[in-house]
């Protein structure tokens, strides 16, 4: 992974194009199984465990050497016996986070053997506050909106789903995420195929950037979208003053016109 001119390639698209963050899709890294001669699922996702430092150390010199901050996706980490699904923000001032996928799908439970993380993160950025929800994370409207409240105004959603069916849950969800809780919403999914890796051998994807539908923001509320199941890159510029004045003047103020009166989310961290 030290090498890979694939993944650095992005990270240089993303440069190049003055991105402030660049986003890649959950795990992945299991392109990884198809170079090891491991046929069992839960055996493979041990191996990949193995490159954990390699992982983090090619993303921490690709933030500081492209001057981006990176949601490097996902990849499975192995701690005190369990494995779990994390998400990294690479800063380009070289400082880590994570955020452990809370969800886990039955598919990844069966097929893994995954463990649920407990905490619902807000990072500070050059650029404000983010939150990172793992794909099947952004289906739970309760996190996003924790999220809000902790600060965040851009939600990354790293993906990986098998089918158009899969892809669509995650993408209505971050758009439904987007308008109830007036913050940007990005999604990066995983596409093309692996035949020869059990359980990883489809994808389905169409990575965007979506913000709330009201007069100030793209139409349709879709700053950019790839095409469907092409491996290809999304741009798009996100505006977080657009976003403060529309929270208090906007058509509608899904923030402000909360009623705490007859109901609130109780975060138990």
């Amino acid at each position: 992974m030290k090498s890979s001119p694939t993944i650095e390639y992005y990270a240089d698209v993303a440069s190049d194009a003055g991105a402030d963050f660049a986003v890649y899709p959950e795990i992945f890294t299991t392109q990884l199984m198809s170079f090891l001669e491991e046929r069992s699922p839960s055996l493979a996702v041990q191996r990949i465990t193995e490159y954990t430092e390699d992982y983090i150390s090619l993303f921490t010199d690709l933030a500081v050497k492209y001057n981006v901050n990176i949601i490097g996706g996902s990849h499975f980490v192995e701690e005190e016996g369990k494995i779990y699904n994390i998400a990294y923000l690479f800063r380009r001032d070289g400082t880590i986070e994570k955020q452990y996928k809370l969800h886990i799908t039955p598919n990844e439970r069966k097929w893994w053997g995954i463990s649920r993380g407990d905490e619902v993160r807000v990072f500070d950025t050059d650029c404000g506050k983010i939150a990172i929800q793992i794909c099947y994370d952004i289906e739970f409207p309760e996190l996003a909106r924790i999220a809000t409240e902790k600060g965040a105004k851009i939600i990354f959603t790293p993906f990986c789903t098998e089918d158009r069916q899969g892809y669509l849950r995650v993408r209505y969800c971050a758009q439904a995420r987007a308008v109830e809780n007036q913050v940007y919403t990005v999604i990066s999914g995983t596409v093309g195929n692996l035949p020869q890796t059990e359980n990883m051998d489809i994808q389905y994807a169409q990575s965007a950037i979506f913000a709330p539908s009201d007069f100030e923001f793209a139409r349709d509320g879709i700053f950019g979208e790839c095409n469907p199941n092409i491996e290809m890159v999304v741009i798009g510029d996100v505006d977080l003053e657009i976003l403060r004045r529309q929270r208090q003047d906007g058509t509608v103020r899904q923030l402000k016109d909360r009623r705490h009166d007859i109901y609130r989310i109780h975060y138990k961290k």
